[in-house]
């Protein structure tokens, strides 16, 4: 049986202007889009409430309309009821910004641009793989998740890459569910 070697993504850093701008020519990102996006899930990071592990996470899911919603790891004494940052902003979305039954919901108006996860940790963190089949619901596989580590560094991949071989709503005829993040 063959095997697959992952290589890790190269770590690059939030103080190189080279770095910038090849991550927003990559994944069509505006500097402005890309500061809003670190600055955020920067700052989600002191909402999150992690008494247990003390591992704070902030996400910034980015819209195409530049919308900014943001989310923060909220942990639970039952561990397997923690919700991780990245399902509390697609639930914060989903809910409260564009419910199912809102025009803009049925007009496909939620589509979402990028992802920003942020630690402090040093290298970044990716999403657990709760998150990645949660965001494989509403975004495309083309949607460029960025991981901030608690230094100046990050990485960047696509959801295609941390799911391969994804399984999503199209996979029970349902092409339209939930798909708002198809670039």
């Amino acid at each position: 049986m063959a095997t697959q070697t992952t290589i890790p993504p190269p770590i690059l850093s939030t103080t190189s202007p080279a770095d910038i701008a090849s991550t927003c020519e990559t994944f069509a990102l505006s500097r402005e889009e890309f500061d809003n996006l670190h600055r955020s899930a920067k700052e989600a990071k002191n909402h999150s409430y992690s008494p247990y592990s003390k591992f704070r996470v902030g996400a910034a899911l980015l819209t195409q309309t530049s919308l900014i919603i943001t989310g923060a790891n909220v942990e639970n004494a039952s561990y397997p009821v923690t919700t991780c940052a990245e399902r509390t902003a697609l639930c914060k979305a989903v809910t409260t910004v564009y419910p199912p039954n809102s025009i803009s919901w049925a007009s496909k108006t939620l589509k979402f641009k990028a992802i920003a996860v942020a630690t402090d940790i040093s290298p970044p963190a990716s999403p657990c793989g709760m998150c990645r089949q949660a965001i494989r619901e509403f975004c495309s596989v083309e949607i460029p998740i960025i991981m901030f580590d608690g230094e100046n560094g990050y990485a960047v991949l696509r959801l295609k890459d941390l799911l391969p071989l994804s399984f999503g709503p199209e996979a029970l005829g349902k092409e339209d569910l939930g798909r708002r993040g198809d670039s």
